[in-house]
């Protein structure tokens, strides 16, 4: 089934699904935080195929999210590094994160927490706060949907 774009949908969640809702997207956003550059080094970590790989990271570079620069090492590679959009996606890991070890893991499994890196501790769980500084239940949120005016009035 072809995907179709969401670029011009009006839920900011749609939006972004179509920016990085393919899952290999988050694992390469992943990996980037925890320092991999090199596309060697992405395709050990994720075990991607060479043309779904070469894809997914030029699509990541051309959403603004992944740069390419000369390698650091100054050989001829070049590498991939994330951008401020690119680390802005911090948030969506950690709360992705958060939420697969409380309903998708089992007490007893391993897994890997989102800690922080200085004290190697694990991080709060990320809440949702009202603008007045509540924290908000589920039910307390809502997307509202722009205002339009009736059909006929402008």
């Amino acid at each position: 089934m072809k995907r179709s774009s969401m670029e011009n949908e009006v839920c900011a969640v749609a939006r972004s699904l179509d920016v990085i809702g393919d899952w290999w997207t988050l694992l390469i956003v992943r990996d980037a935080l925890a320092g991999l550059r090199r596309f060697g080094e992405f395709q050990r970590s994720l075990g991607a195929a060479k043309n779904i790989l070469t894809t997914r990271l030029r699509a990541l570079v051309a959403q603004g999210i992944l740069e390419t620069a000369p390698a650091s090492d100054g050989s001829a590679y070049q590498e991939y590094r994330l951008t401020a959009k690119g680390r802005a996606l911090v948030p969506v890991l950690v709360a992705l994160g958060q939420w697969s070890n409380e309903h998708v893991f089992l007490p007893e499994q391993e897994r890997i927490l989102p800690v922080d890196r200085a004290q190697r501790l694990p991080i709060q769980p990320l809440q949702v706060v009202a603008a007045d500084g509540r924290r908000l239940a589920p039910e307390e949120v809502h997307f509202d949907a722009p205002q339009r005016p009736p059909a006929g009035l402008s």
